[in-house]
């Protein structure tokens, strides 16, 4: 027999803690290429404590905000709300907290309120703007891709106190990225997505050709994207040719499911894109810190 579930658990599960870990990894890397080797790690400590705690308060506000939908669709009936297990107001009262706590933290704790603003800015888009539209408008992704690429703007601010070209940058290709990512995932949950009622655009485009072209469309915008820090001088040939090689790989994976719209090619497009945005981020940090290195030695 099987024992009674902890209800810590049950909290730790609101957080959603895989999403967090790669929230708290573009925050990271956003501090890290903005300034390398000369940022403080005490400050990128602050920056990505009261990031954590603003995001594992947003996704428990989403799934509050969710609990009917989720209690819809298989992949979802079993959290702690549609479960039962917790309730309304414990779970509001949990996000609601801990999403204070971080912003508040951010600008208790850091030099420039510039982080905290971009991270509110996060906070509001996701709960308040896309994750309403979820059940109104196809174009829900598209929105709610501008808070998804918000964070690795979080710790450029967080390291330089300026929204800059670099910042804009590095949004552009996590908001590119994203397209891609989400609608195949999208895909292989179109079922459970029509069921809830929610207006993703996989649930509604019944042969995935749409799904497929937008896809492609945004892949085939972001390996261009992903060379122009070389073309500004905030990347060597070495991070080109890398993140051309990457991109390449990934586009071809797109490439493949606009023509064959199955799940497997979907997932196949989900496991391309969680190895390119990472390696594409750790070349131009690994780049950045090399020529840091050589201006100064």
């Amino acid at each position: 027999m099987g024992g009674v579930r902890p209800r810590w658990l049950d909290f730790v599960e609101l957080t959603k803690p895989r999403i967090a870990v790669m929230v708290l990894f573009t925050v990271a890397a956003g501090g890290f290429i903005a300034r390398p080797g000369s940022f403080e790690l005490v400050e990128l400590a602050h920056a990505i404590l009261g990031a954590a705690l603003v995001a594992a308060g947003a996704s428990a506000l989403n799934q509050w905000l969710e609990r009917s939908t989720d209690a819809l669709m298989h992949r979802t009936e079993n959290r702690p709300l549609p479960s039962g297990r917790l309730g309304n107001v414990e779970v509001i009262a949990f996000g609601g907290t801990l999403a204070a706590l971080g912003l508040g933290y951010m600008l208790a704790m850091m030099a420039s309120p510039i982080a905290a603003l971009v991270t509110a800015i996060t906070l509001i888009g996701y709960v308040f703007v896309y994750t309403p539209l979820k059940s109104r408008t196809t174009l829900n992704t598209l929105i709610g891709a501008v808070p998804g690429a918000l964070p690795p703007v979080i710790g450029w601010t967080a390291a330089t106190g300026t929204l800059d070209v670099g910042a804009l940058l590095l949004f552009l290709i996590v908001f590119l990225w994203q397209v891609p990512h989400f609608l195949a995932i999208a895909w292989i949950y179109r079922e459970d997505y029509a069921r809830a009622g929610l207006k993703m655009l996989p649930a509604l485009d019944e042969n995935g050709a749409v799904t497929g072209r937008q896809m492609l469309l945004y892949t085939l915008a972001l390996v261009p994207i992903s060379f122009v820090p070389v073309l500004l001088g905030e990347g060597s040939l070495m991070y080109g040719f890398g993140a051309l090689g990457v991109g390449t790989y990934f586009l071809k994976t797109v490439w493949s499911f606009a023509g064959d719209r199955s799940d497997a090619q979907a997932r196949r497009v989900v496991l391309a894109s969680l190895i390119y945005l990472p390696v594409v981020l750790l070349l131009l940090l690994a780049d950045r810190w090399m020529r840091a290195l050589v201006a100064t030695s």
